[in-house]
């Protein structure tokens, strides 16, 4: 039973037009061959039994016969029984394709698919220059934000909200809640007061504070006058009320206008206090934790973050289907300006070459393999007299001059035979 015969097997791809231009030329070069071999079997014919100069030609002919014949069925036998005669070893590749295809697999995966020629015909190739010279041309980084966005767009907006509930409480606010937030917020947070990250708040909480209490003197008096004893008359109350928020307004100017002022260098202390409790200070640190696993674990948290996913998914959508939206138009200012620094900066550029390389030679060195596969289980699952017949569309023309030249040569030989006989 050949491979022709699996129940498992299947067709090779459609013919395309190039196949097609094969096929005649295959054709074609049949037909030369096998005219040629015609041709000889006339010549022989017509030459029999004649001595002299036709003796010569009668046994170039004959040789070429024999020649062409041979060299028919040797290219025959690759792909079909000649004749349909089941000869011994003939019709190789249908009855062998699974092993050609493993031999060429294996081929491919020890000439090609190794680490160290992939990497190096990557370096010659130059591809983060060439990409970023294409990329800093704005018409180039506008067209891959084009092609690009509408696929972004599609998947970002493929996502249901079921599914990211089920990632929210399933998985990320679980695992959140069962990690030690404590060293690490304690840690975040000493780094902060040590580079004074936070001062920028500081100075924006003082500022929209001093401009509130500046434009809400009457609530703040309102505020202070619910504790003023009710015996109290109402003109020691009104006097008190405004010397007190003169003297908060000018507390707020300071603490605002003064970057060292006390009230500063103590919220300063009281931060770094807390950053070493919450990595040193056993009762700070599980105090932190059971905050935090009751904000992660409560009902209303999932709700709001799938919220808030809803609202920033809607936004990207709409964004990135906008064709001269503002979203699309900064990435492709970005790429571009990605590319022309890439140009520009060799240190880059090398650094990207090395990264690159390292995760192509990793990858062709792990799943080389894998990836070669490919060809074997592709012949594998091919029909095999029609895999012969692909194979011969794309090899069967140049095999034909094997048939040309085997008559050509035949006849040479059989002549110089024929000669020498005669000198003898």
């Amino acid at each position: 039973m050949t491979q022709s015969t699996r129940p498992d097997a299947v067709a090779g791809p459609l013919l395309g037009p190039a196949d097609e231009q094969r096929r005649a030329g295959l054709r074609r070069m049949r037909l030369v061959a096998t005219g040629l071999l015609g041709l000889a079997a006339v010549i022989f014919v017509l030459t029999l039994d004649r001595d002299g100069f036709w003796g010569y030609v009668n046994a170039a002919s004959e040789a070429a016969m024999v020649g062409a014949v041979a060299d028919w069925f040797a290219v025959t036998a690759l792909f079909r029984h000649p004749l349909g005669l089941k000869v011994p070893h003939t019709a190789l590749i249908p009855r062998k394709k699974d092993q050609l295809g493993a031999s060429l697999e294996d081929f491919v995966t020890e000439n090609f698919l190794t680490p160290e020629l992939v990497q190096e015909r990557l370096a010659q190739a130059d591809v983060t220059l060439r990409l970023g010279e294409w990329l800093r041309q704005p018409e180039n980084a506008d067209r891959v934000v084009q092609e690009v966005a509408p696929t972004l767009a599609h998947a970002v907006g493929s996502v249901r909200d079921d599914e990211v509930r089920t990632l929210l409480e399933n998985f990320l606010l679980p695992r959140l809640a069962r990690e030690p937030i404590s060293p690490v917020a304690g840690s975040l947070l000493e780094g902060v007061v040590e580079d004074g990250s936070h001062h920028g708040l500081v100075d924006i909480a003082t500022r929209e504070l001093h401009t509130w209490a500046s434009a809400n003197k009457a609530v703040i008096a309102g505020i202070i006058g619910e504790r003023a004893p009710w015996w109290s008359p109402k003109w020691l109350d009104d006097t008190v009320i405004d010397r007190m928020y003169v003297e908060i307004m000018s507390w707020l100017t300071d603490v605002r206008d003064q970057p060292q002022h006390p009230a500063r260098r103590a919220l300063d202390d009281l931060l770094r206090q807390l950053a070493q409790d919450l990595q040193h200070d056993p009762s700070t640190m599980q105090r932190a934790e059971q905050l935090k696993a009751r904000l992660l674990l409560h009902p209303g948290v999932a709700d709001g973050m799938l919220s808030l996913w809803g609202s920033v998914q809607r936004t990207v959508v709409d964004a990135l289907g906008d064709p001269g939206g503002p979203l699309r138009t900064r990435l492709a200012v970005i790429l571009a300006d990605l590319g022309d620094r890439v140009v520009r900066d060799a240190d880059l550029r090398d650094s990207l070459e090395r990264r690159l390389s390292d995760a192509v030679g990793y990858v062709v060195q792990t799943h080389g393999r894998e990836i070669s596969t490919l060809i074997s289980q592709t012949v594998a699952r091919w029909d095999g007299d029609e895999a012969a017949r692909r194979i011969e569309l794309q090899v069967g023309r140049d095999l034909q001059f094997i048939r040309i030249n085997g008559t050509v040569v035949g006849g040479l030989v059989g002549l110089v035979i024929h000669a020498l006989t005669q000198l003898a």
